[in-house]
C-alpha cells in the first residue's frame, strides 16, 4: 500500500444499536486491499437502502463493510496493491460495498470515477449510485433508445430525478410520477415532457387521455403495488418493464394477458447484489456515454439538502418523510 500524507488509525462512523438508534463512534481505519483506493470522504448519498439496513431488512453482504453508506466523494488517500490508474489526491466519486458513513472508506477502482469538472465533492456523492442504476436498468437492461418514450415512477427521488435529466438530455420522451404539485412542475422543468401527480391523478388515465396507451416502451418502477397492472396496461408492444424496488408491496393480483398479447418483457435487479466486475463495466460504458453530459454542464444532478454527519438522524428523517427532491447528502 503507497500512502502520501499520515493517514490517522481510527476516524468516525456511524453506528446502528439493536434498537435501530444511530450514534456516531470512532473505528479502525479500513486498509485497501489489492484493487481498492482508500478515500477520505468528504461527502456521503442517502439512499432508501440504508434506511432498510438500519431496520435490518436488507442486511449487508457477507464480504461487505457492516457500515451503512454506498455511496461517497473525496480524495484518494492511499491505494492497494496493483493499483496504477489512481494516484493518491486524486478527486474521486466511488459506489462504496457498504461504509460511507464514514470519515475513511475504501473502493474497487473499478466503481470510481473521477469528480466531474466544476462539481462540488457534495454534488459528485449524489452521482454513483443514481448513475449506476440508472445506466443498469434503462439501457443495459431495458435497451432504451432516443426517440423512444419512457415512463419513470418516483420522480422526484434521487434516482429518479437523475433518471429523468438523463433521458431528456438523450433525447428520449419522459413520463414522470410525483406526490406533489410543486415537484410535478420541477420535474417539467427539468426536462420531462409530462408529470403527473399521484395523489391527484390516475397516472394510467392521464396517459391513455393523451394517447399513450399501450405506447410507453419503457417503464422503470420502484413502486409495484397495484402499478403492476396499471404498468402491463400502459406498455407498447415489445415494452419493456424494470422493477428496481417495491415500495407498495411485493404482492399484487395482476393480469398477466397483455404480457402475452403485447409480448412484454419484465426484469427487475438491485445494485449490491451484482458483482464488481459487473459494476465495472457500467462504470465503463457511463465514463464513455454520459460523463460527457457531466463534464459539459448538460445534466447535474438535484441535491435537496445537505446535513453535517452529525445530524444523520435529521438526514434519515427527511427521506423518510419523502418529502425531499433530489438527493440527500452527508457532510463529513
Amino acid at each position: 500500500m503507497s500512502e502520501a500524507t499520515p493517514i490517522p488509525e481510527q476516524c468516525r462512523y456511524v453506528a446502528v444499536d439493536q434498537a435501530h438508534n444511530l450514534s456516531i463512534e470512532q473505528g479502525t481505519v479500513p486498509t485497501p486491499r489489492t484493487g481498492e483506493v482508500l478515500i477520505k470522504v468528504h461527502s456521503a448519498g442517502l439512499n432508501r437502502a440504508d434506511l432498510l439496513q438500519r431496520k435490518g431488512l436488507y442486511p449487508p453482504p457477507e464480504d461487505a463493510s457492516p457500515i451503512m453508506g454506498l455511496e461517497v466523494a473525496g480524495t484518494i488517500a492511499a491505494l492497494g496493491e496493483g493499483v496504477s490508474n489512481w494516484q493518491v489526491g486524486d478527486r474521486v466519486c466511488a459506489l462504496t460495498h457498504g461504509g460511507g458513513y464514514a470519515d475513511y472508506a475504501v473502493a474497487p477502482t473499478g466503481q470510481c470515477m473521477p469528480i466531474p469538472t466544476g462539481f462540488s465533492k457534495g454534488e459528485a456523492a449524489a452521482l454513483p449510485e443514481a448513475l449506476l442504476t440508472v445506466w443498469h436498468n434503462l439501457f443495459q437492461r431495458a435497451g432504451l433508445k432516443a426517440g423512444e418514450r419512457v415512463l419513470i415512477h418516483g420522480g422526484a427521488s434521487g434516482i429518479g430525478t437523475l433518471a429523468v435529466m438523463m433521458c431528456a438530455a438523450l433525447g428520449i420522451k419522459v413520463y414522470t410520477t410525483a406526490g406533489t404539485i410543486e415537484k410535478c412542475q420541477a420535474l417539467e422543468a427539468h426536462g420531462a415532457t409530462c408529470a403527473i401527480n399521484y395523489n391527484k391523478d390516475d397516472f394510467e388515465a392521464v396517459l391513455t387521455g393523451l394517447g399513450f396507451n399501450n405506447k410507453i416502451d419503457v417503464i422503470l418502477d420502484m413502486i409495484g403495488g397495484d402499478y403492476i397492472q396499471k404498468n402491463l396496461n400502459l406498455a407498447a408492444p415489445e415494452g419493456r418493464i424494470v422493477n428496481i424496488a417495491y415500495l407498495k408491496g411485493f404482492k399484487a393480483e395482476v393480469n398477466f394477458a397483455p404480457l402475452l398479447m403485447k409480448r412484454i418483457t419484465m426484469t427487475g435487479s438491485t445494485l449490491r447484489a451484482q458483482t464488481f466486475a459487473q459494476k465495472s463495466v457500467m462504470v465503463e460504458e457511463i465514463l464513455e456515454h454520459i460523463f460527457p453530459l457531466l463534464e459539459s454542464g448538460k445534466l447535474k444532478p438535484l441535491i435537496d439538502s445537505i446535513y453535517p454527519l452529525e445530524q444523520v438522524e435529521q438526514a434519515h428523517e427527511r427521506m423518510q418523510s419523502g418529502q425531499h427532491m433530489g438527493k440527500i447528502i452527508l457532510k463529513m
